[in-house]
Protein backbone atom coordinates (compact mmCIF):
# COMPACT_ATOMS: atom_id res chain seq x y z
CA UNK A 1 0.00 0.00 0.00
CA UNK A 2 1.38 3.42 -0.98
CA UNK A 3 1.26 6.54 1.17
CA UNK A 4 0.77 10.23 0.47
CA UNK A 5 1.64 13.39 2.40
CA UNK A 6 -0.84 16.26 2.48
CA UNK A 7 0.52 19.80 2.74
CA UNK A 8 -2.08 22.43 3.70
CA UNK A 9 -1.01 26.03 3.18
CA UNK A 10 -2.81 29.19 4.26
CA UNK A 11 -6.28 29.68 5.70
CA UNK A 12 -8.07 28.21 2.70
CA UNK A 13 -5.75 25.20 2.44
CA UNK A 14 -6.06 24.39 6.13
CA UNK A 15 -9.85 24.72 6.18
CA UNK A 16 -10.21 22.39 3.18
CA UNK A 17 -7.68 20.00 4.71
CA UNK A 18 -9.61 19.85 7.98
CA UNK A 19 -12.80 19.01 6.07
CA UNK A 20 -10.94 16.32 4.12
CA UNK A 21 -9.58 14.63 7.25
CA UNK A 22 -12.98 14.67 8.99
CA UNK A 23 -14.77 13.19 5.97
CA UNK A 24 -11.99 10.65 5.35
CA UNK A 25 -12.30 9.44 8.95
CA UNK A 26 -16.07 9.21 8.46
CA UNK A 27 -15.53 6.98 5.40
CA UNK A 28 -13.03 4.72 7.12
CA UNK A 29 -15.22 4.44 10.22
CA UNK A 30 -18.16 3.35 8.05
CA UNK A 31 -16.03 0.62 6.44
CA UNK A 32 -13.78 -0.35 9.34
CA UNK A 33 -16.28 -0.46 12.19
CA UNK A 34 -13.90 -2.30 14.51
CA UNK A 35 -11.48 0.59 14.39
CA UNK A 36 -8.50 -1.55 13.39
CA UNK A 37 -5.48 0.31 12.03
CA UNK A 38 -5.28 -1.44 8.66
CA UNK A 39 -3.60 -0.93 5.29
CA UNK A 40 -6.44 1.20 3.95
CA UNK A 41 -6.19 3.80 6.70
CA UNK A 42 -2.38 3.73 6.74
CA UNK A 43 -2.24 5.29 3.26
CA UNK A 44 -3.04 8.70 4.77
CA UNK A 45 -3.09 8.27 8.56
CA UNK A 46 -0.46 7.45 11.16
CA UNK A 47 -0.93 6.65 14.83
CA UNK A 48 0.72 9.98 15.59
CA UNK A 49 -1.06 13.06 14.28
CA UNK A 50 1.31 14.77 11.84
CA UNK A 51 -1.29 15.92 9.36
CA UNK A 52 -0.20 19.57 9.42
CA UNK A 53 3.48 20.16 8.85
CA UNK A 54 3.47 23.43 10.70
CA UNK A 55 1.24 25.83 12.58
CA UNK A 56 -0.43 27.79 9.81
CA UNK A 57 -1.18 30.57 12.26
CA UNK A 58 2.45 31.03 13.21
CA UNK A 59 3.30 31.51 9.56
CA UNK A 60 0.39 33.61 8.39
CA UNK A 61 -0.25 35.82 11.44
CA UNK A 62 1.42 39.16 11.89
CA UNK A 63 0.95 42.78 11.01
CA UNK A 64 1.62 42.35 7.31
CA UNK A 65 -0.38 44.28 4.76
CA UNK A 66 -2.45 41.79 2.75
CA UNK A 67 -1.55 43.67 -0.43
CA UNK A 68 2.02 42.41 -0.30
CA UNK A 69 1.39 39.16 1.58
CA UNK A 70 2.13 37.03 -1.49
CA UNK A 71 5.58 38.55 -1.89
CA UNK A 72 6.20 38.17 1.85
CA UNK A 73 4.94 34.57 1.83
CA UNK A 74 7.17 33.58 -1.06
CA UNK A 75 10.27 35.70 -0.47
CA UNK A 76 10.34 36.17 3.30
CA UNK A 77 8.43 33.41 5.08
CA UNK A 78 9.61 30.79 2.59
CA UNK A 79 13.26 31.41 3.43
CA UNK A 80 12.56 32.03 7.11
CA UNK A 81 10.74 28.72 7.70
CA UNK A 82 12.41 26.63 4.99
CA UNK A 83 14.60 24.52 7.29
CA UNK A 84 11.82 23.97 9.83
CA UNK A 85 9.27 22.93 7.21
CA UNK A 86 11.75 20.81 5.27
CA UNK A 87 12.67 18.88 8.42
CA UNK A 88 9.03 18.04 9.11
CA UNK A 89 8.48 17.04 5.48
CA UNK A 90 11.47 14.72 5.63
CA UNK A 91 10.20 13.13 8.82
CA UNK A 92 6.77 12.59 7.25
CA UNK A 93 8.41 11.06 4.18
CA UNK A 94 10.59 8.76 6.31
CA UNK A 95 7.48 7.27 7.94
CA UNK A 96 6.17 6.20 4.52
CA UNK A 97 7.01 2.72 3.24
CA UNK A 98 6.22 3.77 -0.32
CA UNK A 99 5.77 7.53 -0.69
CA UNK A 100 3.73 8.10 -3.81
CA UNK A 101 2.54 11.67 -3.80
CA UNK A 102 2.54 15.09 -2.16
CA UNK A 103 -0.87 16.79 -2.10
CA UNK A 104 -0.68 20.56 -1.78
CA UNK A 105 -3.90 22.44 -0.98
CA UNK A 106 -3.82 26.22 -1.25
CA UNK A 107 -5.59 29.27 -2.65
CA UNK A 108 -4.32 31.45 -5.47
CA UNK A 109 -5.75 34.83 -4.45
CA UNK A 110 -4.53 35.11 -0.88
CA UNK A 111 -1.01 35.85 0.27
CA UNK A 112 0.09 32.79 2.23
CA UNK A 113 -1.44 30.18 -0.09
CA UNK A 114 -0.12 31.70 -3.30
CA UNK A 115 3.25 32.76 -1.89
CA UNK A 116 4.35 30.15 0.63
CA UNK A 117 2.36 27.44 -1.17
CA UNK A 118 4.30 27.80 -4.40
CA UNK A 119 7.58 28.18 -2.50
CA UNK A 120 6.94 24.76 -0.93
CA UNK A 121 6.14 23.33 -4.35
CA UNK A 122 9.58 24.28 -5.64
CA UNK A 123 11.17 22.97 -2.45
CA UNK A 124 9.42 19.61 -2.84
CA UNK A 125 10.66 19.31 -6.41
CA UNK A 126 14.23 19.93 -5.28
CA UNK A 127 14.13 17.56 -2.30
CA UNK A 128 11.85 14.81 -3.66
CA UNK A 129 12.17 14.99 -7.47
CA UNK A 130 10.80 11.46 -8.00
CA UNK A 131 7.62 11.97 -5.96
CA UNK A 132 4.53 13.20 -7.79
CA UNK A 133 3.26 16.68 -6.82
CA UNK A 134 -0.53 17.10 -6.99
CA UNK A 135 -1.81 20.62 -6.37
CA UNK A 136 -5.38 21.63 -5.60
CA UNK A 137 -5.58 25.35 -6.33
CA UNK A 138 -8.58 27.51 -5.45
CA UNK A 139 -8.89 30.35 -7.95
CA UNK A 140 -10.51 33.66 -6.93
CA UNK A 141 -13.79 34.81 -8.43
CA UNK A 142 -14.18 38.16 -10.17
CA UNK A 143 -15.77 39.57 -7.00
CA UNK A 144 -12.86 38.55 -4.79
CA UNK A 145 -12.33 40.85 -1.78
CA UNK A 146 -8.53 40.89 -2.22
CA UNK A 147 -7.96 43.61 -4.79
CA UNK A 148 -4.49 42.31 -5.67
CA UNK A 149 -5.61 38.68 -6.15
CA UNK A 150 -4.81 38.90 -9.91
CA UNK A 151 -1.19 39.73 -9.02
CA UNK A 152 -1.00 36.90 -6.51
CA UNK A 153 -2.59 34.43 -8.92
CA UNK A 154 -0.41 35.29 -11.92
CA UNK A 155 2.79 35.08 -9.87
CA UNK A 156 1.65 31.73 -8.47
CA UNK A 157 0.69 30.43 -11.94
CA UNK A 158 4.30 30.71 -13.09
CA UNK A 159 5.39 28.42 -10.23
CA UNK A 160 2.58 25.94 -10.97
CA UNK A 161 3.60 25.85 -14.64
CA UNK A 162 7.19 25.03 -13.75
CA UNK A 163 7.04 22.81 -10.66
CA UNK A 164 3.70 20.93 -10.45
CA UNK A 165 2.97 17.54 -12.01
CA UNK A 166 -0.82 17.94 -11.91
CA UNK A 167 -2.98 20.90 -10.95
CA UNK A 168 -6.68 20.72 -10.15
CA UNK A 169 -7.92 24.30 -10.62
CA UNK A 170 -11.14 25.01 -8.74
CA UNK A 171 -13.10 28.21 -9.16
CA UNK A 172 -14.81 29.85 -6.18
CA UNK A 173 -17.69 30.96 -8.39
CA UNK A 174 -18.35 27.39 -9.53
CA UNK A 175 -18.50 26.27 -5.90
CA UNK A 176 -21.04 29.03 -5.18
CA UNK A 177 -23.11 27.91 -8.19
CA UNK A 178 -23.13 24.27 -7.04
CA UNK A 179 -24.22 25.29 -3.53
CA UNK A 180 -27.06 27.36 -5.03
CA UNK A 181 -28.11 24.40 -7.18
CA UNK A 182 -28.21 22.09 -4.16
CA UNK A 183 -30.04 24.63 -1.97
CA UNK A 184 -32.66 25.07 -4.68
CA UNK A 185 -33.25 21.31 -4.71
CA UNK A 186 -33.30 20.91 -0.92
CA UNK A 187 -35.67 23.85 -0.39
CA UNK A 188 -37.91 23.25 -3.39
CA UNK A 189 -40.64 21.64 -1.28
CA UNK A 190 -41.56 19.27 -4.08
CA UNK A 191 -42.94 15.85 -3.20
CA UNK A 192 -40.26 13.19 -3.15
CA UNK A 193 -37.30 15.57 -3.05
CA UNK A 194 -36.08 14.77 0.47
CA UNK A 195 -32.31 14.52 0.39
CA UNK A 196 -30.14 12.27 2.56
CA UNK A 197 -28.15 14.64 4.81
CA UNK A 198 -24.99 12.53 4.62
CA UNK A 199 -25.16 12.43 0.82
CA UNK A 200 -24.78 16.19 0.25
CA UNK A 201 -21.32 17.07 -1.08
CA UNK A 202 -21.66 20.36 0.84
CA UNK A 203 -22.28 18.68 4.21
CA UNK A 204 -20.04 17.17 6.87
CA UNK A 205 -22.98 15.46 8.58
CA UNK A 206 -21.81 12.34 10.38
CA UNK A 207 -18.19 13.47 10.64
CA UNK A 208 -16.43 12.02 13.68
CA UNK A 209 -15.16 15.38 14.85
CA UNK A 210 -17.72 18.10 15.55
CA UNK A 211 -16.54 21.51 14.39
CA UNK A 212 -18.12 24.94 14.62
CA UNK A 213 -19.66 25.78 11.28
CA UNK A 214 -17.79 28.37 9.27
CA UNK A 215 -19.04 30.50 6.35
CA UNK A 216 -17.12 28.56 3.72
CA UNK A 217 -17.68 25.05 5.09
CA UNK A 218 -20.10 24.11 2.30
CA UNK A 219 -17.59 25.14 -0.38
CA UNK A 220 -14.72 23.44 1.42
CA UNK A 221 -16.70 20.21 1.73
CA UNK A 222 -17.17 20.06 -2.05
CA UNK A 223 -13.39 20.23 -2.54
CA UNK A 224 -12.88 17.71 0.28
CA UNK A 225 -15.26 15.28 -1.47
CA UNK A 226 -13.25 15.69 -4.67
CA UNK A 227 -10.10 14.71 -2.77
CA UNK A 228 -11.90 11.75 -1.17
CA UNK A 229 -12.81 10.36 -4.59
CA UNK A 230 -9.37 11.16 -6.00
CA UNK A 231 -7.67 9.16 -3.25
CA UNK A 232 -10.26 6.36 -2.98
CA UNK A 233 -8.17 3.90 -4.99
CA UNK A 234 -5.24 4.47 -2.66
CA UNK A 235 -7.40 3.94 0.44
CA UNK A 236 -9.77 1.10 -0.52
CA UNK A 237 -9.85 -2.07 -2.57
CA UNK A 238 -11.30 -2.15 -6.06
CA UNK A 239 -11.47 -4.30 -9.13
CA UNK A 240 -9.63 -1.65 -11.18
CA UNK A 241 -7.66 0.67 -8.93
CA UNK A 242 -5.85 3.67 -10.37
CA UNK A 243 -2.44 4.60 -9.05
CA UNK A 244 -2.16 8.36 -8.54
CA UNK A 245 0.98 8.41 -10.66
CA UNK A 246 -1.11 6.95 -13.48
CA UNK A 247 -3.18 10.13 -13.58
CA UNK A 248 -0.23 12.30 -14.58
CA UNK A 249 1.15 9.51 -16.76
CA UNK A 250 -2.05 9.11 -18.78
CA UNK A 251 -3.65 12.56 -18.63
CA UNK A 252 -0.65 14.86 -19.14
CA UNK A 253 0.77 14.41 -22.65
CA UNK A 254 2.84 17.63 -22.45
CA UNK A 255 4.60 18.96 -19.31
CA UNK A 256 3.02 22.43 -19.41
CA UNK A 257 -0.54 21.19 -20.02
CA UNK A 258 -1.08 19.60 -16.63
CA UNK A 259 -4.26 21.42 -15.58
CA UNK A 260 -7.17 18.98 -15.07
CA UNK A 261 -10.79 20.11 -14.96
CA UNK A 262 -12.77 18.14 -12.38
CA UNK A 263 -16.45 17.31 -11.98
CA UNK A 264 -18.26 15.48 -9.22
CA UNK A 265 -21.54 13.58 -9.38
CA UNK A 266 -24.01 12.94 -7.85
CA UNK A 267 -24.25 16.06 -5.71
CA UNK A 268 -26.84 14.43 -3.44
CA UNK A 269 -29.04 11.31 -3.09
CA UNK A 270 -32.80 11.29 -2.54
CA UNK A 271 -34.25 9.40 0.44
CA UNK A 272 -37.81 8.79 -0.80
CA UNK A 273 -38.11 5.04 -1.48
CA UNK A 274 -40.78 5.73 -4.09
CA UNK A 275 -38.27 7.65 -6.20
CA UNK A 276 -36.05 5.29 -8.21
CA UNK A 277 -32.30 5.66 -7.68
CA UNK A 278 -30.48 8.06 -9.96
CA UNK A 279 -29.85 6.17 -13.14
CA UNK A 280 -26.24 5.23 -13.69
CA UNK A 281 -26.28 6.69 -17.19
CA UNK A 282 -27.41 10.05 -15.81
CA UNK A 283 -24.45 10.09 -13.43
CA UNK A 284 -22.05 9.77 -16.36
CA UNK A 285 -23.93 12.41 -18.39
CA UNK A 286 -23.83 14.84 -15.47
CA UNK A 287 -20.05 14.46 -15.17
CA UNK A 288 -19.69 16.08 -18.60
CA UNK A 289 -22.29 18.78 -17.97
CA UNK A 290 -21.03 22.31 -17.30
CA UNK A 291 -23.28 22.48 -14.20
CA UNK A 292 -21.17 19.87 -12.41
CA UNK A 293 -17.71 21.26 -13.24
CA UNK A 294 -15.66 22.70 -10.40
CA UNK A 295 -14.36 25.30 -12.83
CA UNK A 296 -16.49 27.62 -14.96
CA UNK A 297 -16.07 25.65 -18.15
CA UNK A 298 -17.97 23.62 -20.71
CA UNK A 299 -15.78 20.67 -21.69
CA UNK A 300 -18.30 19.31 -24.22
CA UNK A 301 -17.65 22.30 -26.50
CA UNK A 302 -13.87 22.18 -26.15
CA UNK A 303 -11.11 19.76 -27.04
CA UNK A 304 -10.14 16.80 -24.88
CA UNK A 305 -6.54 15.68 -24.60
CA UNK A 306 -7.47 12.87 -22.20
CA UNK A 307 -10.07 11.98 -19.59
CA UNK A 308 -10.14 9.87 -16.43
CA UNK A 309 -13.27 8.41 -14.84
CA UNK A 310 -12.88 7.41 -11.19
CA UNK A 311 -15.97 5.41 -10.24
CA UNK A 312 -16.92 4.28 -6.74
CA UNK A 313 -19.56 1.80 -5.58
CA UNK A 314 -21.34 -1.15 -7.13
CA UNK A 315 -20.56 -0.38 -10.76
CA UNK A 316 -19.37 -2.87 -13.33
CA UNK A 317 -16.65 -2.21 -15.91
CA UNK A 318 -19.24 -3.03 -18.58
CA UNK A 319 -21.34 -0.08 -17.33
CA UNK A 320 -18.34 2.23 -17.62
CA UNK A 321 -17.46 1.06 -21.13
CA UNK A 322 -21.08 1.30 -22.29
CA UNK A 323 -21.31 4.90 -21.09
CA UNK A 324 -18.00 5.85 -22.66
CA UNK A 325 -19.23 4.53 -26.00
CA UNK A 326 -22.53 6.37 -25.51
CA UNK A 327 -20.87 9.70 -24.75
CA UNK A 328 -18.02 9.50 -27.27
CA UNK A 329 -19.95 11.00 -30.22
CA UNK A 330 -20.68 14.18 -28.23
CA UNK A 331 -17.07 14.67 -27.07
CA UNK A 332 -14.19 15.81 -29.24
CA UNK A 333 -10.75 14.37 -28.56
CA UNK A 334 -7.48 15.36 -30.22
CA UNK A 335 -6.90 13.39 -33.40
CA UNK A 336 -3.83 11.61 -32.03
CA UNK A 337 -5.53 10.39 -28.83
CA UNK A 338 -9.03 9.28 -29.73
CA UNK A 339 -8.91 6.52 -27.10
CA UNK A 340 -7.57 8.77 -24.36
CA UNK A 341 -9.65 7.31 -21.53
CA UNK A 342 -8.44 6.08 -18.14
CA UNK A 343 -10.84 4.38 -15.73
CA UNK A 344 -10.79 3.12 -12.18
CA UNK A 345 -13.30 1.20 -10.07
CA UNK A 346 -13.29 1.40 -6.27
CA UNK A 347 -15.76 -0.92 -4.55
CA UNK A 348 -16.40 1.38 -1.55
CA UNK A 349 -18.91 4.19 -2.30
CA UNK A 350 -18.93 7.53 -0.46
CA UNK A 351 -21.03 7.70 2.70
CA UNK A 352 -24.68 8.23 1.81
CA UNK A 353 -24.34 7.08 -1.81
CA UNK A 354 -24.60 3.82 -3.69
CA UNK A 355 -22.13 5.03 -6.33
CA UNK A 356 -20.30 8.19 -7.40
CA UNK A 357 -18.07 9.49 -10.17
CA UNK A 358 -15.15 11.88 -10.33
CA UNK A 359 -14.19 12.92 -13.85
CA UNK A 360 -10.80 14.52 -14.53
CA UNK A 361 -10.42 16.08 -17.97
CA UNK A 362 -7.36 17.52 -19.62
CA UNK A 363 -9.40 19.87 -21.77
CA UNK A 364 -8.84 23.20 -23.49
CA UNK A 365 -11.93 24.57 -21.70
CA UNK A 366 -9.56 25.66 -18.92
CA UNK A 367 -8.20 28.38 -21.23
CA UNK A 368 -10.94 31.02 -20.64
CA UNK A 369 -10.19 30.96 -16.90
CA UNK A 370 -6.55 31.78 -17.61
CA UNK A 371 -7.49 34.45 -20.15
CA UNK A 372 -9.85 36.15 -17.70
CA UNK A 373 -7.15 36.04 -15.02
CA UNK A 374 -4.69 37.65 -17.41
CA UNK A 375 -7.18 40.40 -18.29
CA UNK A 376 -7.76 41.21 -14.63
CA UNK A 377 -3.99 41.26 -14.08
CA UNK A 378 -3.38 43.63 -17.00
CA UNK A 379 -6.04 46.10 -15.82
CA UNK A 380 -4.01 46.62 -12.64
CA UNK A 381 -0.55 46.23 -14.14
CA UNK A 382 -1.07 48.78 -16.93
CA UNK A 383 -1.60 51.42 -14.26
CA UNK A 384 1.12 49.93 -12.02
CA UNK A 385 -1.55 50.00 -9.32
CA UNK A 386 -0.45 48.55 -5.96
CA UNK A 387 2.83 47.43 -7.52
CA UNK A 388 4.93 49.32 -4.96
CA UNK A 389 3.64 47.10 -2.17
CA UNK A 390 5.32 44.12 -3.81
CA UNK A 391 8.50 45.91 -4.87
CA UNK A 392 9.18 46.93 -1.25
CA UNK A 393 9.89 43.27 -0.45
CA UNK A 394 13.51 42.26 -0.91
CA UNK A 395 14.00 40.08 -3.98
CA UNK A 396 10.84 41.27 -5.75
CA UNK A 397 11.45 43.15 -8.99
CA UNK A 398 9.15 44.29 -11.76
CA UNK A 399 10.67 41.62 -13.99
CA UNK A 400 8.94 39.02 -11.76
CA UNK A 401 5.60 40.30 -13.06
CA UNK A 402 6.61 40.46 -16.71
CA UNK A 403 8.05 36.93 -16.56
CA UNK A 404 4.91 35.63 -14.85
CA UNK A 405 2.53 37.10 -17.42
CA UNK A 406 4.77 35.86 -20.25
CA UNK A 407 4.61 32.35 -18.78
CA UNK A 408 0.81 32.50 -18.67
CA UNK A 409 0.64 33.90 -22.21
CA UNK A 410 2.77 31.00 -23.47
CA UNK A 411 0.43 28.54 -21.73
CA UNK A 412 -2.63 30.17 -23.32
CA UNK A 413 -0.91 30.01 -26.72
CA UNK A 414 -0.39 26.26 -26.32
CA UNK A 415 -4.11 25.83 -25.74
CA UNK A 416 -4.83 28.06 -28.75
CA UNK A 417 -2.72 25.84 -30.97
CA UNK A 418 -4.65 22.78 -29.80
CA UNK A 419 -8.00 24.50 -30.32
CA UNK A 420 -6.98 25.31 -33.89
CA UNK A 421 -7.00 21.56 -34.61
CA UNK A 422 -10.46 21.01 -33.11
CA UNK A 423 -12.42 20.44 -36.31
CA UNK A 424 -9.71 18.66 -38.27
CA UNK A 425 -10.78 15.25 -39.61
CA UNK A 426 -9.50 12.20 -37.77
CA UNK A 427 -7.35 10.02 -39.96
CA UNK A 428 -7.86 6.27 -39.84
CA UNK A 429 -4.42 4.89 -39.24
CA UNK A 430 -3.70 1.54 -40.89
CA UNK A 431 -3.74 -1.42 -38.56
CA UNK A 432 -0.70 -3.62 -38.16
CA UNK A 433 -1.13 -6.74 -40.27
CA UNK A 434 0.80 -9.92 -39.72
CA UNK A 435 1.77 -11.96 -42.77
CA UNK A 436 1.01 -15.66 -42.33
Amino acid sequence: MTQSVVVQVGQCGNQIGCCFWDLALREHAAVNQKGIYDEAISSFFRNVDTRVIGDGGSISKGKICSLKARAVGHRVFGSLYQDQILEKLRKSAEHCDSLQCFFIIHSMGGGTGSGLGTFLLKMLEDEFPEVCRFVTSIYPSGEDDVITSPYNSILAMKELNEHADCVLPIDNQSLFDIISKIDLMVNSGKLGTTVKPKSLVTSSSGALKTRHKKPFDAMNNIVANLLLNLTSSARFEGSLNMDLNEISMNLVPFPQLHYLVSSLTPLYTLTDVNIPPRRLDQMFSDAFSKDHQLLRADPKHSLYLACALMVRGNVQISDVRRNIERLKPSLQFVSWNQEGWKTSLCSIPPVGHSHSLLALANNTCVKPTFMELKERFMRLYKKKAHLHHYLQVEGMEESCFTEAVSSLSALIQEYNQLDATKNMPVQDLPRLSIAM
